[in-house]
């Protein structure tokens, strides 16, 4: 396990291939979950890129540090892990909460993206109201009650069985994050608002979706995509909000494309 003091969180994080002189990917991971979800996307993009992983503040093995949190706050440690990796330059690839910190890693440091993978995520997600009911109802009856609402947004039917275990391993993701953690950064996404920032990304980005993702729909993603000068748009079928872990084959097949499209990569 590796670790890195960033202000007053621990963050824990992982590498692969970096020192190989491979393109670099730098994952963000969703609310709620951890870097494990992007297991069957390395294995499926393989050897050809090295990979840097973290779980955000407030989830998975990383310190809680004092939330509430900002997109910033979050944008903030990844610059800082990268900086102290010595990548100078990443493909950065921010699934939902993950898309709006990636946004704010290009806003802060351009120079350090090659280009975005926008997945499932959007400018502005969801209206204070709505997050606020959440933070409130989690801090008083803690995240139990909320898992069963939350896997219909994430996944589709057919993958919602008691025979899936892969479903019951995400459930039990769910269930241990970090109370504080996650209302920390549900509070950085109340707070969030890319409009203007989007319309200044000035690097290759692809806006990708499920086609039955019930947090960022396909019409939200496909209008961030709008705000893009030049961005492509992907949508998964049969497919909610994880695609990393409902449908990886098609996802990482999805994103290759477009990464092989990049003039660095092209063979």
């Amino acid at each position: 396990m590796k670790f890195l003091h960033v202000g007053d969180a621990a963050i824990h994080y992982r590498t692969a291939g970096i020192a190989q002189g491979k393109p670099v990917i730098a994952f963000i991971n969703s609310l709620g979950t951890d870097f494990r979800i992007w297991d069957a996307v390395m294995e499926a993009l393989g050897d050809d890129y090295g990979y840097v992983l973290h779980d955000k503040r407030g989830h998975g093995l990383s310190g809680t540090g004092t939330p509430p949190y900002s997109i910033d706050d979050h944008a903030d440690d990844l610059i800082i892990l990268l900086d102290h990796l010595k990548v100078e330059k990443a493909i950065v690839w921010g699934l939902s909460v993950g898309g709006l910190i990636a946004q704010a890693v290009h806003d802060k440091r351009p120079g350090i993206v090659e280009a975005l993978v926008l997945s499932n995520t959007a400018h502005k997600i969801g209206t204070p109201d709505m997050w606020n009911t959440r933070i409130d109802t989690i801090l008083a009856n803690g995240l139990g009650g909320m898992i069963d609402p939350i896997m219909e947004r994430w996944f589709t039917p057919p993958f919602r069985t008691a025979d899936n275990a892969l479903y019951a391993g995400c459930r039990t993701m769910l269930a241990r994050q970090p109370v504080d953690g996650y209302c920390g950064t549900c509070a950085a996404i109340r707070d969030a608002d890319y409009t203007e920032a989007a319309g200044r990304i000035a690097v290759p980005t692809l806006c990708v979706v499920g086609d039955q993702d019930g947090s960022t729909p396909p019409d939200l993603v496909r209008s961030l995509a709008g705000l893009i000068d030049g961005s492509a748009f992907v949508e998964i079928p049969g497919c909610g909000h994880i695609p990393c872990i409902e449908q990886p084959a098609a996802y990482s097949a999805a994103v290759r494309t477009f990464l092989t499209s990049l003039p660095e990569h092209r063979a």
